[in-house]
């Protein structure tokens, strides 16, 4: 075989995570599915209990393994709702998923404590994900530990060359020692960081490798994307594709995309390069 395609096909770390009791493996990566149960979202606008639904089956029918529920909009410029308004559209939400799919695998995308409590005693959710890394409510380390799911990590402090690799190892440092056995790394696209920022990270995500811990990749949609090409949210997917690509081709053991067909065929196509290369 070619010295080149040994280059660009990464051997990727094996990891499995516990999820309500049972091993998640992610030696082949998998999807999760974005679903916003917010108005504002740039996708799926609609908060109906039907539109949940039928978001939720579309994308496990399209093979996603986690569904990332969230109803507290991050996107820049927003104002974030208050803690009672997120924990009503998440009870909202949660029910009609688990209606849909008892067995689903899901995560609740909150930077709030209370709320990820709630998530995980009132419906069973088996993962936090975190945008801020703990930063905005400094309860969040300690509840996940209680609570004893997995924690995504994600990078949201502003962005300093030569310290990036440093501050995401002592998070993961501080939340072992208080329990959490499951780390996920997210380098936090589009948090605290400038254009030429996101794609360094990209183009070096590799060294996240050497943490020790299953990566996620959240590229789906972001402004590293539209703003490069001069063109909007919404004509963004073809852009994602191509990231999403090269983060598997680095080692991504996660993608949390809005589209999962589209996601899916990146890891099939990666998936039969690594197994031409005997990885």
């Amino acid at each position: 075989m070619h010295d080149f395609f040994k280059q660009i096909v990464l051997s990727r770390p094996s990891y499995s995570i516990n999820v309500g009791g049972k091993l998640l493996s992610l030696e082949v990566p998998i999807v999760m599915g974005i679903l916003n149960a917010t108005p504002d979202s740039f996708y799926q606008h609609d908060e109906q209990a039907d539109a949940i639904r039928q978001r939720a089956r579309k994308m496990l029918e399209e093979g996603a393994t986690i569904l990332d529920v969230g109803a507290c909009s991050t996107r820049p410029g927003s104002a974030p709702v208050d803690e009672q308004e997120e924990m009503r559209r998440l009870r909202k939400a949660l029910d009609a998923i688990i209606n849909e799919a008892p067995d689903v695998i899901l995560s609740v995308d909150t930077f709030r404590a209370s709320v990820a409590r709630m998530a995980v005693e009132e419906f069973g959710v088996q993962i936090v994900n975190d945008i801020s890394g703990g930063e905005l409510d400094k309860e969040m380390f300690k509840t996940v530990a209680e609570l004893g799911v997995p924690y995504v990590l994600t990078h949201n402090s502003p962005f300093v060359e030569g310290t990036f690799l440093r501050e995401m190892g002592s998070k993961a440092e501080t939340l072992h020692e208080l329990g959490v056995c499951d780390i996920i790394l997210d380098p936090g696209f589009g948090f605290n960081k400038t254009l030429e920022q996101n794609y360094a990270i990209m183009q070096n995500l590799e060294v996240l490798h050497e943490l020790g811990l299953p990566l996620l990749v959240g590229i789906s949609h972001k402004s590293m994307i539209y703003k490069l090409l001069g063109t909007s949210p919404d004509e963004a997917l073809n852009g994602t594709t191509v990231l999403n690509t090269i983060a598997l081709m680095k080692g991504a053991h996660i993608l949390r995309v809005h589209e999962v067909r589209e996601a899916m065929e990146c890891i099939r196509i990666t998936s039969k390069l690594n197994m031409v290369n005997g990885n």
